[in-house]
């Protein structure tokens, strides 16, 4: 018996505008829902100009499900789509 934990993939961009890195941050922390990362935010800033832009992205990191299947073909075959199968251990 094998037993894998799984979990949706979702992500969202999300652009912001600051004059300053920490606002930046605030900002994108405040679109940020719960059980989601920030995994990344690139900075720029045009020239002759003051204000930063970030284009956020966020990603679903909630949602962990357990699933069980006898042989990894099976398991595999119960992955739902939109999800990541994320690890796998016997029982």
């Amino acid at each position: 018996m094998l037993i894998g934990v799984i979990r949706p993939v979702e992500s969202q961009t999300a652009t912001v505008q600051a004059e300053e890195l920490d606002e930046i941050q605030d900002l994108l922390a405040a679109q940020t829902p719960p059980g989601w990362q920030l995994a990344s935010a690139p900075v720029a800033m045009a020239k002759k100009d003051t204000i930063l832009t970030a284009e956020g992205t966020i990603v679903r990191r909630d949602g962990v499900q357990e699933i069980e299947a006898d042989d990894m073909t099976s398991l595999e075959a119960k992955v739902p789509d939109g999800y990541l199968l994320l690890s796998v251990r016997s029982v």
